[in-house]
């Protein structure tokens, strides 16, 4: 362990490191930038501006320079330079702004930001998003600029009733893809970012002015104190060195220096003929500085309420909500896509999706190609009536004749549901013979009998075919992603018309045994509580030479009062939360012996009969 002066070492190393980056983000301060402050919208001003972008917007797709990767490098940079200026400056007891004191103190929530958009910005993503083609955001992603325009006319200020609003208007001329929607919330994080960026540079440059003003301040009031007649010289070094005319150093200046005595009167009276000549006055100088700082307060603050709530909002409700390809697939016959969870509803938009890239089709076209071969089934039970069935089952060789015709009959190969048998055994057979034919290449020029080379041949072809299949399984879990389940939400509950029966197969044995058995059913219970949720216990005897055996009858009552018990307890009134399924013994003349027909399948098939009213249930 480090003793107390290595640790002493390394924090000097440490706060030289901070300093010397603080005095060099002093001196390549970038020029100007204006912030993302237009003029503010209502609401419905931003709607109709909405509107306004689709009938103007131009969009081409194709490659094109990853520009917001290197923006967003640039803005970290400069950012994090700021941020170690006014840890100097504060460090120095010089005064910062109220923008800066905002970025200061919230620099640990711009950094998580930067970090969280840079990793959901993977180099080439933006290329498969709509650029635009003219203007002043040429060659950026068009949901870029959207989210641009959305801060610029809020002056940094984003809300989900205000973003829903102005997207909804856009798409009402000109429809948003899937992926750009997806796309807006790291493209309202970028551009904070970047209007964080052009503000920190006003502050950057205000620090530095308020560190040149309070080092004249400082020489000026010094020198009224020990030597008054040498205040005149001082002012003349202050005229040579030309500081400059901005509102941040005059403002201070005149801060620092008001109210110190009769002996500064001369460099305040300069200070006023010096900018008189220049056609500004310390009043009017005062005055925007206290403006511009004011507003870049706001703005910082806007910003960093907006970053706070971007990590807080439902962005999956926002995109299902503004997805016409999502209302297009609620539409469905069957009724069932509206009820399933999220993850299955966005796989079965990312195959849309991906069918109108390869088709170069819309996607919402794509959507209605779904719901019109769905709706060709008139019986809605049928699971051809299901939009799925077109999207992630047998139906989508179907799907994808009805898209290539729609996309003027080019459409490059759809995703693939399965692996071909072929596909997966002929690497298997490759690897297979690679391994064994190098074998057998060692053997060839022994003396080896060939009965004894055929049976070596055997077994290396028997052997490296396991090294075969564990290889090409092991590639095959990279090269392939899972496909899940489709599934229905039952997150606030199962519904009446999704009634379900928990059923535990066992075998009744002895009262102890039955005991536990109903224990765990409660336990069930108490873990998953539903109203449309039941419980049954399918039971039978253990096997015997007798089709029944004296102690049959008290445990079979045994385990209905305790399952009556439970229902006693928990459903009084219905009496239909638990139950007990129980079946005799069937002479089984394979086994020779009386035993419950198929022991756990039996039961489960009788289950299953029983609940379907089949005629042919077995007891």
């Amino acid at each position: 362990m480090p003793n107390l002066w290595t640790l002493f070492n390394r924090w000097l190393r440490l706060q030289r490191r901070l300093w010397r980056r603080a005095r060099s983000a002093a001196t390549r301060i970038p020029a100007a930038e204006v912030p993302l402050r237009s003029q503010l919208l209502s609401t419905e001003q931003l709607e109709l501006h909405g509107q306004s972008l689709a009938r103007s917007h131009r969009t081409y797709i194709g490659r094109r320079p990853a520009l917001l990767l290197e923006r967003l490098r640039q803005n970290e940079e400069l950012l994090a330079d700021a941020c170690a200026l006014l840890s100097a400056i504060v460090k120095d007891e010089v005064r910062i702004t109220p923008a800066g004191r905002w970025l200061l103190d919230n620099s640990y929530l711009i950094v998580d930001h930067i970090r969280l958009a840079r990793r959901h910005l993977p180099k080439g993503y933006t290329r498969e998003l709509p650029a635009l083609s003219e203007g002043e955001s040429t060659d950026l992603p068009r949901i870029y600029d959207l989210a641009m325009e959305a801060i610029a006319h809020g002056d940094g200020r984003i809300d989900s009733e205000t973003i829903s609003r102005f997207v909804a208007a856009y798409q009402s001329v000109t429809p948003l893809t899937l992926g750009e929607l997806w796309a807006i919330p790291i493209m309202l994080r970028l551009a904070l970012i970047e209007n964080l960026r052009r503000v920190a540079v006003g502050v950057l440059r205000d620090g530095v002015d308020h560190r040149l003003a309070e080092q004249w301040a400082g020489r000026l009031n010094a020198t009224a104190e020990q030597s008054p007649r040498n205040v005149v010289l001082v002012v003349a070094d202050m005229a040579r060195s030309r500081p400059p005319q901005s509102g941040a150093f005059v403002a201070e200046l005149m801060r620092l220096l008001h109210g110190r005595g009769a002996q500064l009167v001369l460099p305040m009276s300069w200070i006023e003929d010096w900018l008189a000549e220049a056609g500004q006055t310390v009043e009017g100088l005062v005055h925007a500085e206290s403006q511009q700082q004011a507003a870049d307060q706001v703005s910082v603050s806007n910003s960093i309420g907006s970053l706070r709530f971007l990590a807080h909002m439902d962005w999956r409700e926002f995109v299902e909500t503004l997805s016409e390809v999502e209302s297009v697939l609620r539409m469905d016959p069957a009724g069932t896509y509206a009820r399933m969870d999220f993850r299955t509803r966005d796989s079965y938009r990312h195959m849309v999706e991906k069918l109108a890239r390869r088709s170069g089709a819309d996607e919402s076209e794509v959507a209605r190609l779904v719901l019109e071969l769905a709706r060709r089934h008139p019986a809605t039970d049928e699971v051809e009536a299901h939009v799925g069935y077109y999207l992630v089952d047998d139906g989508l060789k179907q799907l994808g004749t009805a898209v290539a015709a729609a996309g003027g009959g080019k459409l490059r190969a759809l995703p693939g549901r399965h692996v071909a048998l072929g596909q997966y055994l002929l690497p298997i057979a490759l690897v297979t013979a690679a391994f064994a034919g190098g074998v057998m290449a060692e053997l060839t020029w022994s003396e080896l009998s060939s009965g004894a080379l055929l049976g070596i041949a055997l077994l290396a072809l028997l052997a490296f075919s396991e090294l075969g299949i564990a290889i090409v399984n092991w590639a095959a879990t990279i090269l392939y992603a899972p496909q899940p389940l489709p599934r229905l939400d039952y997150s606030k509950g199962i519904p009446a018309a999704s009634r379900t029966l928990v059923a535990v197969p066992t075998m009744l044995s002895r009262i102890e045994a039955v005991d536990a058995l109903v224990e765990g059913l409660e336990v069930r219970f108490l873990a998953n509580r539903d109203p449309h949720l039941h419980f049954a216990l399918l039971t039978d005897f253990l096997d015997a030479a007798t089709e029944t055996l004296p102690g049959d009858e008290a445990l079979l009552e045994h385990a209905a009062e305790r399952v009556e018990r439970l229902n006693q307890r928990y459903a009084p009134t219905s009496r239909d939360l638990f139950f007990l399924l129980h079946r005799p013994r069937r002479w089984n003349p394979g086994e020779a012996c009386w035993m419950g027909y198929e022991r756990k399948r039996g039961k489960l098939a009788a289950l299953n009969g029983l609940l379907r009213d089949s005629a042919g249930a077995r007891e």
